[in-house]
């Protein structure tokens, strides 16, 4: 709820400039970037879902105390603090997966768990620009008692993993990815991850315009309310909830390049024609075309980061995976709030065009 929000609550609450608001969301990545790797050993050593607890339980907490920043300087610092506890919790929910589903259905497990994810975000946006519009503070209050809420149930639901080793040893007809290839010590100098990463970047940079730059060009650029952001968030959850588990069950078939290429391109073109809309009606059908990329290319990354790891250091793998979202984040945040300001919303979504279809072509080589 309260992460879509952050650019307007700095800017029109705070007074912050466009350029300061895009420092804070850069220091969330930064934070994100930094907690990552982390979080996937503590996972591997001590289990994923210590982590997931202890990373809700932070956050929330954080999240009540954002409000009572006001300088550059302490909201800033809480938003880092925010996110090195609150990112915690993905590589750990990667790596639990994993850890549960035969390789022959964890795309589908992958689609399903951002099933789980969007019916809250189908709500959450849309609720908090209706609270944005009503009092800027009550985003907060809201989002930081749920998450709290979300870490008492994970501690007291008598619901517990098996071991890795278990889910693992179920029968499946695939060879296990770490027998099919050499796999190096650190993620760090795996090849074959390090190309894939390399690969994503462009593309998560153009993603993660939906929090950075786009709530700023639909409310001063096309003079939408700030109802209407949130209304966009609801249509592409919608989509999600109703296509995503089937559209990936259908394409369990296809090669991880041939997805991954299909997701990234159709992202690319979905925030690009943003530079030929003009209403609410252009911005949704935009909305639609991204979101079709987003759950193609999502769940297939995910899934291919659980292929080529090994079972012992999933976690680590996870976590590496995850922290390029982070390192992705905090640049598009300073990118698009850059070249909006200075450029215009239509130089903006053009290079975004072209840094996703760049990935796309990357992404298409992955074997």
């Amino acid at each position: 709820m309260v992460l879509p929000f952050l650019v307007l609550y700095l800017t029109k609450t705070l007074g912050f400039k466009v350029n300061e608001a895009g420092v804070v969301l850069a220091c969330y990545g930064v934070g994100a970037l930094v907690t990552g790797p982390l979080s996937g050993r503590l996972s591997d050593r001590i289990g994923p879902l210590p982590v997931m607890m202890l990373s809700l339980f932070l956050s929330g907490t954080v999240i009540l105390i954002v409000p009572l920043a006001h300088s550059l300087l302490f909201v800033a610092a809480i938003v880092l603090a925010w996110s090195i506890v609150g990112e915690a919790f993905r590589p750990a929910s990667l790596a639990i997966i994993t850890n549960l589903v035969p390789a022959s259905q964890r795309k589908s497990a992958f689609a399903v768990n951002r099933l789980a994810i969007n019916l809250g975000m189908s709500v959450g946006p849309a609720l908090g620009g209706f609270l944005f519009a009503f009092s800027y503070h009550s985003i907060f209050w809201v989002d930081g008692a749920t998450t709290i809420l979300a870490g008492f149930i994970l501690a007291v639901a008598p619901w517990r993993p098996p071991e890795a080793k278990e889910a693992d040893e179920a029968p499946r007809a695939d060879p296990a990815p770490e027998k099919a290839r050499i796999v190096p010590t650190q993620p760090y100098r795996d090849r074959t991850l390090l190309f894939f990463l390399f690969s994503m970047i462009p593309v998560q940079i153009v993603f993660f315009q939906h929090e950075a730059s786009m709530p700023l060009f639909l409310v001063a650029d096309l003079a939408l309310p700030a109802t209407a952001y949130g209304l966009m968030f609801t249509v592409n959850t919608l989509l999600i909830i109703l296509f995503e588990v089937p559209l990936n069950i259908g394409m369990a078939g296809w090669s991880h390049g041939r997805a991954l290429g299909l997701g990234a391109f159709l992202i690319a073109a979905g925030f690009g024609a943003m530079a030929l809309v003009s209403g609410m009606a252009g911005v949704t059908a935009t909305v639609v075309v991204w979101t079709f990329g987003e759950m193609i290319l999502l769940p297939g990354a995910a899934n291919y980061v659980a292929d080529i790891s090994p079972r012992e250091r999933r976690g680590e793998y996870m976590g590496v995976y995850q922290m390029t979202f982070s390192l992705s984040f905090a640049v598009s945040a300073w990118i698009g709030t850059e070249v909006l300001s200075a450029f215009g919303a239509a130089i903006l979504w053009m290079l975004m065009f072209v840094a996703g279809t760049v990935s796309a072509a990357l992404l298409r080589r992955v074997r």
